[in-house]
């Protein structure tokens, strides 16, 4: 029997610069690992197939004085969250596991929006329903709703990081693990509108190669 493994694949390394304070929050309450706080730096990185992302974490750890709050294994994928007070221990910290595993930033996969979603005055019902499965805060009726879908799903993250630099919006839901990631905001329907904006061009401005899965 063959116990040959198929290459690594890099798809999402995506680093956040200074965590704002919701969505540092949301990854503390639903992260199974270290606490992070508003302000720390951050760096996602997601492999293929799901079990690398074991090999990464040790790298990383080892590397430099960086925290992990998520190493999640999923069906397909696999995705670890690190997080530290000083930017460059991230940033050496990611290079390592891009150095061991011979790639560099240019081998993630590029972030693609497969959908965006932009509700003016939320409905009362619809409102209770997104509240009965949301992690963050409560979307109010009368808000103004954004949705947006992006693949890998890792980069939703970063998304909704420039989001709230941006706007002084709500976050209602992010979800980043699995084939798409996605996020939910609400606000004002001038302050949703920029952090939209922020969202789409975060991402838009990411280089990287095409997903050819």
């Amino acid at each position: 029997m063959s116990t040959s493994n198929p290459a690594p694949t890099l798809r999402t390394y995506a680093f956040v610069d200074r965590m704002q304070p919701q969505c540092a929050a949301h990854i503390a309450a639903t992260s199974p690992g270290d606490v992070p706080l508003a302000g720390m730096a951050e760096l996602y990185i997601e492999m293929a197939p799901g079990n690398e992302v074991f090999r990464a974490a040790d790298i990383a750890l080892k590397a430099a004085g960086v925290r992990p709050a998520l190493q999640i294994i999923e069906r397909e994928f696999g995705l670890l969250e690190i997080h530290s007070e000083q930017q460059a221990e991230v940033l050496a910290s990611g290079q390592a596991v891009l150095d061991e595993l011979g790639m560099t930033e240019a081998d993630r996969i590029r972030p693609t929006i497969a959908s965006t979603q932009f509700i003016t005055n939320v409905h009362p019902y619809q409102a209770q329903l997104l509240n009965k499965w949301r992690k963050g805060s409560m979307l109010m009726p009368g808000q103004s709703l954004f949705v947006m879908e992006v693949a890998p799903a890792a980069y939703i993250s970063v998304a909704a990081n420039e989001a709230e630099k941006a706007a002084s919006i709500t976050v209602i839901e992010l979800r980043a693990v699995g084939r798409f990631g996605r996020m939910f905001l609400s606000g004002t329907e001038s302050e949703v509108q920029t952090a939209r904006d922020a969202a789409v061009a975060a991402l838009e401005g990411m280089h990287g190669r095409e997903d050819r899965r």
